[in-house]
């Protein structure tokens, strides 16, 4: 399929199409792997479900401008414009991981993966793969990082 991105032609097959569904669905999966493992409110199944579909929308999206423009020269189409309604539909989801306990609030951390997994389904429809790649590698290593960080305070904390 072709499509037009920024008056420049972007060719892409039904094969690079699937491989990309194939890789939005196993890198939300292992990061809701991630999740469950810290036992968190959203897992495995959440995570692959959001990023392999926020990759479908898009690429259905980005290929139906150039689809539908071929049936007529009236048509205009905005090829992210389902995709910046993904953003809407993650912010309702996120919303629902997010509890609240008095002065205790817990999920945002997982609202957050959500969102971002969302953003590595687009990244990856949109063909941004070392970008979207890259992403995933910082983020996994600075919440590692993070992860370290905030168990040597809770120590600390703990000992004073």
């Amino acid at each position: 399929m072709t499509a037009f991105l920024s008056g420049v032609e972007y060719t892409t097959s039904y094969w690079e199409m699937l491989i990309q569904i194939a890789a939005s669905a196993v890198i939300g999966f292992l990061i809701g792997w991630d999740r469950y493992s810290k036992s968190k409110p959203a897992g495995i199944k959440t995570y692959m479900y959001v990023c392999a579909s926020c990759c479908l929308i898009t690429l259905v999206s980005i290929h139906s401008v150039t689809h539908f423009a071929e049936t007529s020269d009236n048509i205009m189409m905005d090829p992210m414009r389902l995709a910046a309604q993904i953003v809407s539909g993650l912010g309702f989801l996120g919303a629902g991981v997010i509890l609240k306990d008095g002065f205790s609030v817990t999920g945002l951390t997982s609202a957050a993966m959500i969102f971002f997994v969302g953003g590595v389904g687009i990244g990856i429809a949109a063909g941004f793969y070392i970008l979207t790649v890259t992403a995933v590698i910082a983020t996994i290593i600075l919440a590692r990082v993070g992860n370290f960080i905030e168990d040597k305070m809770d120590e600390n904390e703990k000992s004073s």
